[in-house]
This record gives C-alpha cells, structure tokens and sequence, in this order.
C-alpha cells in the first residue's frame, strides 16, 4: 500500500492523539479494542487502513492493538472523523 501522509503528518497526529486525548485512546482499546485490562495505551502508528496502539495491561504486558478505519483514510481531516467515530462507539458499548 502507498503511503499517502509524510512522516510530519503521521507524527503530528501521533503526537496530537497521544497528548490531547490519551483518555479517549483508552477508551477506545478497552472497548473495542478488547483490552478492558488497559491501563494506558500510545497511539504507535497510523495509516490508510487503520490505528495501532500499544497497550500496556494491568499485568504490566505490552500488546498490540490494531483497530480498522471504517473507510480507508485518503485526506489528513479523515483522521479526527475516524477517532472520533471510534471514541462514540467506545462509548455506547
């Protein structure tokens, strides 16, 4: 797969996800995700397909999440849509 979103944008958004809503990322991991045992997560990665987070769990593990976009990702705006879409249905579950 090309890459569509130069490393500046990965890192910004990363970095974004990372510091302004750590809370929503774990949110995310233990709901859908199926890790109800995290205890903090990172954003690791981003790409058209989807998000990997690396979760630490309460056994002090460290695993890997990867959680599909609903559409692949073409434009950088497609991102905060996506997060967002995933932090409401983390929500309601």
């Amino acid at each position: 797969m090309t890459e569509p979103f130069t490393p500046e944008i990965v890192s910004a958004v990363l970095r974004h996800m990372n510091e302004d809503h750590a809370d929503d990322s774990l949110q995310i991991v233990r709901a859908l995700g199926g890790h109800p045992d995290a205890v903090s997560v990172q954003l690791a990665t981003i790409d058209p397909a989807g998000a990997v987070f690396a979760v630490t769990v309460e056994t002090g593990g460290v695993v890997r999440v990867q959680l599909p976009w609903s559409e692949q990702i073409v434009e950088r705006p497609q991102f905060r849509h996506e997060f967002a879409r995933m932090q409401r249905e983390a929500a309601e579950a």
